[in-house]
């Protein structure tokens, strides 16, 4: 790994009284957090208007950022997150994915039908965990596919509380095309949806990624990376009717993965 450029005996280096650790660091990654947030890319005084750090300290930050691979300076002088974040980001959702297999398996002991674990990545979902029903007829899903959130019955459980503005904003960026005659194709209408998700506490994907197929899902709640929990199968079998007795059991193991997963994280 490059060698930092910032300086060990700058007074950002030292340990924090609150929690211990590197102020530095915590810096350093609070505004790689930001820059997520923000899209990506953004401009120092951006991050400096967003933190609060002073324009110095955020630009000694990115340029031992940048020299480590996890930001690159773009030819406008704006910042982006770099390609180093990608294996990172690929390394912790198959953790992720490894830590949720347990949960999903009590999914399908309990309902019978194929469960899956989802991730909100940037604009579109990405299933990070699955196990299949032991029915003959299932749904497959593969892990690392990536889909568009109006389609999906993780995307509204993943979207449901997120203001209706940056809603309206990522759907301009995807576009809502029809996977089925069913799918939602306009911001109205998926916002009506999310809705619907808030008064319920669960989602649905009727027919609307793939005719034939109906889905249920929540959300994890204070999972350390938005995620969501769903059950899959022939729409014949996850029935309205069904659903009154497999959404308590989706729920009850969304908040025993939450345990689990903030288990895992540090303090």
């Amino acid at each position: 790994m490059p060698t930092s450029s910032a300086s060990t005996t700058d007074a950002s280096a030292k340990p924090t009284a609150a929690s211990g650790g590197v102020q530095s660091l915590e810096r350093a990654f609070d505004l790689l957090e930001r820059m997520a947030d923000a899209g990506g890319e953004v401009g120092l005084s951006e991050l400096s208007a967003a933190s609060g750090l002073p324009l110095p300290t955020i630009h000694r930050l990115m340029r031992t950022l940048v020299a480590c691979g996890y930001v690159r300076q773009q030819p406008n002088r704006r910042y982006s997150l770099g390609p180093r974040l990608i294996r990172l980001g690929e390394s912790a959702s198959r953790l992720l994915g490894t830590w949720a297999r347990p949960y999903l398996a009590r999914l399908v002991e309990e309902t019978g039908e194929t469960a899956n674990m989802a991730l909100l990545d940037g604009d579109e979902i990405v299933y990070v965990a699955q196990v299949p029903s032991k029915h003959s007829m299932r749904m497959f899903t593969e892990v690392g596919r990536r889909v568009l959130p109006h389609s999906t019955g993780v995307g509204k459980a993943l979207l449901a509380h997120t203001p209706a503005d940056e809603v309206r904003a990522l759907l301009a960026r995807t576009g809502m095309p029809a996977a089925t005659e069913k799918t939602i194709t306009t911001p109205e209408g998926f916002l009506e949806a999310l809705e619907q998700v808030r008064k319920s506490g669960y989602a649905v994907d009727d027919n609307e990624q793939e005719i034939g197929v109906r889905c249920l899902a929540v959300s994890v709640p204070n999972s350390p990376t938005a995620a969501a929990i769903s059950i899959s199968g022939p729409a014949g079998r996850v029935t309205e009717a069904v659903a009154e007795s497999f959404v308590p059991i989706l729920q009850g193991v969304a908040a025993e993965l939450s345990v689990a997963l903030q288990s895992q994280s540090p303090a």
